[in-house]
């Protein structure tokens, strides 16, 4: 095979990566019983001098709801990156593919990365251009340790899918490590948090939705639990300084404690998570659990519980108050009439 041949045969497996398609080339070699011999003891052949037969591209699609899963992350704000020991070409297409790369945002300059090139930067190289890369190619399960703890410095929520042995460092390494169970080894399922069963991209999106949906409901029970318990603290304290006298007992608060906060944890858990909730940006590691916004709906529903029972404890002070006499003077009324 001249250059010419091999220049064009060497298109021909860059255009089928490009397509996304796996090549593998056939080729043979004839060789003598005595070689053949020697290759059966050592294991091991000429690997030159080999006469090309063909290529083969072997089609890898992407599964169905893939390419839905990556572009509801996407606008839940989750940026998703792939690292994959395929050349540069396979792992474009494939990521075009799945929507992880917009046609035309391959050609971005630090877009698509090798995991040699990715390597062998300092780490202030690695630092201001991991926030770019959307693919790496050629990488190893080094590169990918490097990627995680690159984004974790950078003040990012890491989530980490896997299913090798060599993936057990960056799923540990990760916020979340989530495994594949059926591909998944042993090691990368005890490394993990989370173990997707059916091995689809598509669980990713799931598992997204119900975290934010007990995030949110965690965040609901909270405003809740400030409203009822310090309407009930404020009146409390308010009415033993001024009245002296307090107008919840102590069962009345234990039956708050025990029926309603149990009523209404119940109502929350059961709470199922809407479409809303992935087009909400993602909270931020060090983003506190009650918000500002939390704080500023708690006044006035607090105000609202406070006047209802305050107007309660005063109309039941007065209605005691009427019935004092009234029972005194029955009491009377007989030492009056001798």
């Amino acid at each position: 095979m001249d250059d010419r041949e091999r220049n064009t045969f060497e298109q021909i497996i860059q255009d089928m990566a490009a397509s996304s398609l796996r090549c593998i080339a056939f080729a043979h070699q004839q060789i003598s019983e005595d070689q053949y011999e020697d290759g059966k003891e050592d294991k091991t052949l000429r690997e030159d001098c080999l006469t090309l037969l063909g290529l083969v591209g072997i089609k890898d699609p992407c599964r169905p709801g893939v390419k839905k899963a990556v572009d509801d992350c996407q606008r839940a704000g989750v940026n998703i990156k792939m690292i994959t020991g395929d050349n540069v070409f396979t792992a474009r297409a494939i990521a075009i593919e799945c929507g992880i790369l917009k046609p035309g945002a391959e050609n971005i300059i630090g877009a698509v990365v090798e995991g040699e090139e990715f390597r062998n930067y300092s780490h202030e190289q690695r630092m201001e251009k991991v926030d770019k890369i959307c693919v790496m190619a050629r990488s190893s399960p080094l590169d990918k340790l490097l990627m995680v703890k690159c984004l974790k410095q950078k003040g990012h929520v890491v989530a980490v899918t896997g299913d090798g042995t060599n993936d057990a460092p960056a799923l540990k390494e990760a916020d979340i490590g989530l495994s594949m169970g059926i591909q998944g080894t042993e090691v990368a399922k005890e490394s993990s948090d989370i173990v997707i069963l059916d091995d689809n991209f598509a669980s990713v999106a799931t598992v997204l939705r119900w975290g934010r949906c007990v995030y949110n409901n965690i965040q609901k029970f909270i405003q809740f639990q400030l409203t009822v318990n310090v309407a009930a603290l404020v009146i409390n304290f308010v009415a033993a300084v001024s009245a002296g006298e307090v107008p919840l007992t102590a069962v009345q608060l234990l039956w708050v404690n025990l029926i309603m906060d149990t009523l209404g944890a119940l109502a929350l858990a059961t709470e199922q998570p809407t479409q809303k909730l992935m087009e909400k940006s993602p909270v931020g590691r060090t983003e506190p659990l009650i918000t500002n916004i939390i704080l500023q709906s708690v006044p006035l529903p607090l105000l609202v519980d406070m006047d209802n029972l305050l107007v309660e404890s005063k109309f039941r002070h007065c209605h005691m108050s009427l019935q004092i006499p009234c029972s005194r003077l029955q009491k009377l009324s007989p030492l009056e009439c001798r």
